[in-house]
């Protein structure tokens, strides 16, 4: 039986997220790199790109320069056992009127930990 939601999971997974967030709105490039799964495999969804392995990802954070601030609304934390997860949110930005969705999943390594292996961002029309 898989076990959904158990609490040690969901907060380790929420800590990572809450890192994530932290480390987008300071630029922090290094932590974001260290956030994804470093595979050929790893995917992002970007507004206006598809960005498929890590290096293509790595990439783009070092050319983009930094996001513009961000509010969060309604994220949803759904953890599959101790080692997959799926976090769903929706942001808005100061002065745009769009909202703003965002997917990840994270898987949990054994030897690295926490990693997001797919990623999609996305505005409303």
């Amino acid at each position: 039986m898989m076990h959904i939601n158990q609490p040690d999971t969901i907060a380790e997974i929420t800590a990572r997220f809450a890192a994530y967030e932290a480390a987008l709105m300071t630029n922090d490039v290094a932590a974001l790199d260290n956030f994804f799964w470093d595979s050929p495999f790893a995917i992002r969804f970007g507004a206006s790109e598809s960005l498929f392995g890590f290096a293509a990802i790595a990439a783009f954070r070092a050319a983009r320069g930094p996001s513009p601030m961000r509010m969060l609304q309604n994220t949803q934390i759904t953890a599959f056992g101790p080692a997959h997860a799926v976090t769903t949110t929706e942001f808005t930005r100061i002065g745009d009127p769009r909202r703003g969705r965002q997917t990840q999943i994270w898987v949990k390594f054994p030897d690295l930990g926490w990693r997001i292996t797919s990623a999609h961002v996305s505005w409303e029309q």
